[in-house]
């Protein structure tokens, strides 16, 4: 099965615990701090599978959780870091985020890789936080949450050449007439329904690969029948070959077949149009009036590249490969492709990272928001005092309290951060 969208939930790994402990040895009776950073979080990364044609693989697995990094030990021994969860996805995979749907990841070269969700890091020990005021602290930071979003995963095929038109005009028979592809094909709307793939050989010992993709319909461009499963497909295509029915065996005319298809791909990227295109005239051998040429061919205009075929006859066919050929000999990739990469393709920027959010519940309690503040918060071991104090002094730090101040709050007023309660003091 074919399948070119998936939605999945990724968490990468939270970081291991920061450990309090102290040295107990031997004759030395008061040792100090001795407790070890957590290991790292695993990140979620994606690797690119030439041997995958499909995202198949994710129907069925849709929630991905990474592991944790092993929490600290005594003796400053630092916990392991954990290895990253690797998915391997086929070339052409584009990774959005579905709540933003900002891109993580354009993935088209065999072994590139993107960190798509990136693990927390490890909890300090408590002998990180040893000062000359303060030589054996009681406190240590819990591991870091690891990222945790919903993405849209999008299969956008590699192919040179996309065989474009409406249902059933002759794009499968000519795929199949070729190249050694085996699609199928019927006389009915939407036989292809899933894209296929074919190697061509011109005999002058050039190759490309071409697609046949699902037919359009009038308002592809806003979804309808498969217009966005077959429309994705095309933005990665260098040469776009036009396929018509020019028999109007189908009840369509020519002309307004090919005007609509391009209509539709110019609404749903502009960019579509303005790749090298070669009208094909198909079916030509269930045609006995020249008139019927002459008025497909003043009607779209003499700079068109326009070629006579039959692809149930083998008519023309090699002409039209070469010319394909040329084109893709002169013409640059459809899209700017990434290269290999070990990093994000696209970068987060933050306009404030420390940036934070008060409102206040229908009880009266103020809730306080922010990732800054939310991280502290999930990283603050609320069963020591110590750690307690320093997180008021990060919300201090931070303008927090402040803040709160300027919004009215007074003295054992509630404060909420992340389902915890707190009480204002003074």
């Amino acid at each position: 099965m074919f399948i070119d969208q998936v939605d999945i939930y990724l968490k990468a790994g939270d970081g291991g615990n920061g450990l309090v402990a102290y040295r107990r040895e031997k004759y030395v009776p008061m040792g100090g701090p001795a407790g070890g950073d957590g290991g790292n979080g695993a990140d979620i990364i994606f690797e690119v599978d030439e041997g995958l044609r499909t995202l198949m693989d994710f129907r069925y697995q849709r929630h991905f959780k990474a592991q944790r990094g092993q929490n600290g030990m005594s003796a400053n021994a630092h916990g392991k870091n954990s290895e990253p969860l690797v998915l391997k996805v086929p070339p052409g995979t584009v990774i959005k985020r579905k709540d933003t749907e900002e891109t993580l990841a354009d993935l088209t070269q065999h072994g590139a890789r993107a960190v798509v969700a990136k693990g927390g890091r490890g909890g300090r020990g408590n002998s990180r936080f040893a000062t000359s005021r303060n030589p054996a602290p009681d406190f240590a930071e819990n591991g870091e949450p690891g990222e945790e979003f919903e993405v849209i995963m999008e299969l956008k095929l590699m192919a040179d050449v996309g065989l474009v038109g409406f249902p059933s005009v002759g794009k499968s028979t000519m795929l199949s007439a070729v190249s050694k592809a085996k699609p199928k094909i019927g006389n009915y709307p939407f036989t292809t329904i899933k894209p296929n793939l074919g190697v061509v050989a011109t005999r002058d010992g050039r190759s490309f690969v071409m697609a046949d993709l699902p037919g359009l319909i009038e308002g592809a461009s806003e979804g309808t029948g498969l217009g966005h499963q077959f429309l994705r497909h095309v933005e990665r295509t260098k040469v776009i070959v036009h396929v018509i029915d020019i028999s109007g065996t189908e009840g369509r005319d020519p002309v307004e077949d090919y005007r609509t298809i391009r209509n539709e791909m110019a609404l749903y990227n502009e960019n579509l149009i303005q790749r090298p295109e070669v009208i094909v005239l198909n079916k030509v051998d269930l045609v006995s009036d020249e008139a019927v040429f002459d008025r497909f061919e003043k009607a779209v205009g003499e700079d068109s590249e326009i070629f006579r075929i039959s692809a149930a006859t083998h008519q023309n066919l090699d002409e039209l490969l070469y010319r394909v050929a040329d084109l893709l000999e002169e013409t640059d990739a459809a899209e700017d492709i990434p290269e290999n990469t070990d990093e994000r393709v696209v970068y987060r920027h933050e306009k404030d990272r420390d940036a934070f959010a008060i409102t206040r519940d229908d009880d009266g309690a103020y809730v306080v928001s922010g990732a800054s503040i939310e991280r502290i918060f999930k990283m603050t071991d609320f069963n020591r005092d110590a750690a307690v104090r320093r997180f008021a002094r990060q919300m201090r730090t931070m303008g927090i309290d402040d803040a709160l101040r300027d919004r009215g709050i007074e003295a054992g007023d509630t404060v909420r951060i992340l389902g915890g309660e707190f009480e204002f003091v003074e």
